[in-house]
C-alpha cells in the first residue's frame, strides 16, 4: 500500500490541484506540421510530417531548454478534415504559457483555431510560411472561417517567417495576414524557399529557436 493511500481525501485534492498548477505554469510548445501529399505521406524514404525538415531538431533544442515540446502528427493528413486536426492538437494543453508554431498549412490552422477560440490566450504564435488558401488554389473548405479581428490580443507575440522565393500562394497568405493584422511581426528571409529541408539544405533552424525562446 502506497503512502498516498493514507492521505485524507481533502489533502489528496489539494495535492492534485497543486500538481495541476505546476503543470499549467510550465512553458510548453506545440509544433504543427503542414500538408504532405499522399505520395509523400507513404514514401518510406521520407520522415513523417512531424519529424520532417527542422521539427525534430527544434523539439530537441526546446526540450533541453526545459520547454515541454510536442509535435502532433495528424493521421492520414493528406485527406484529414478540420476536426481531425483539432482532435490531434487538443491532446495537449494549450494555455497562456504555450508557444504555437505552425509550418505552411499548420500555420494556417493556428489562425483558424485561435479565431474560433477567442477566449484562448497563449504566449507566442510563430507561423513559418503560413498557407490559408486565400486565393482558393485548392478546392477545400478547411479555411472557410472568419479571422478574428482581435487575434493579436490573444498572444504576447505574433510572428510570421516568410521567404522571398516561396510559392505565390504562400506569399498571398502572408500578405493577407499582414493586411489583416498590421501590428504583427514579419521576418523576411532570402532564399529559404518554403522552409523545408530541400530548400534550406539543413534541418537546423536557429532563427526559429531564438524566436521561440525570446
Amino acid at each position: 500500500m502506497s503512502l498516498f493511500s493514507f492521505i485524507t481525501p481533502v489533502i489528496k485534492v489539494r495535492v492534485l490541484f497543486g500538481l495541476f498548477g505546476i503543470l499549467r505554469d510550465m512553458k510548453n510548445a506545440i509544433l504543427l506540421h503542414g500538408l504532405p501529399s499522399k505520395e509523400e505521406y507513404y514514401n518510406l524514404a521520407r520522415p513523417s510530417a512531424s519529424n520532417a525538415h527542422w521539427f525534430s531538431w527544434l523539439q530537441n533544442q526546446l526540450l533541453i531548454k526545459d520547454v515541454q515540446t510536442h509535435t502532433p502528427e495528424v493521421f492520414k493528413v493528406y485527406e484529414a478534415g478540420w476536426e481531425d486536426w483539432v482532435q490531434e492538437v487538443e491532446r495537449y494543453d494549450i494555455n497562456e504559457n504555450t508557444t504555437l508554431v505552425g509550418h505552411s498549412m499548420g500555420g494556417g490552422f493556428w489562425v483558424r483555431y485561435l479565431s474560433e477560440h477567442p477566449n484562448l490566450k497563449v504566449d507566442k504564435v510563430i507561423l513559418v510560411a503560413p498557407w490559408l488558401n486565400v486565393s482558393h488554389e485548392e478546392d477545400i473548405t478547411f479555411f472557410d472561417f472568419k479571422p478574428n479581428p482581435e487575434l493579436l490580443t490573444q498572444t504576447n507575440k505574433f510572428v510570421i517567417f516568410a521567404s522571398d522565393n516561396d510559392s505565390q500562394d504562400v506569399k498571398n497568405s502572408v500578405e493577407f495576414l499582414i493586411s489583416k493584422y498590421p501590428n504583427l511581426t514579419a521576418k523576411d528571409f532570402h532564399d529559404y524557399g518554403h522552409f523545408t529541408y530541400s530548400s534550406m539544405k539543413t534541418d537546423e533552424f536557429p532563427e526559429l529557436l531564438t524566436e521561440c525562446l525570446n
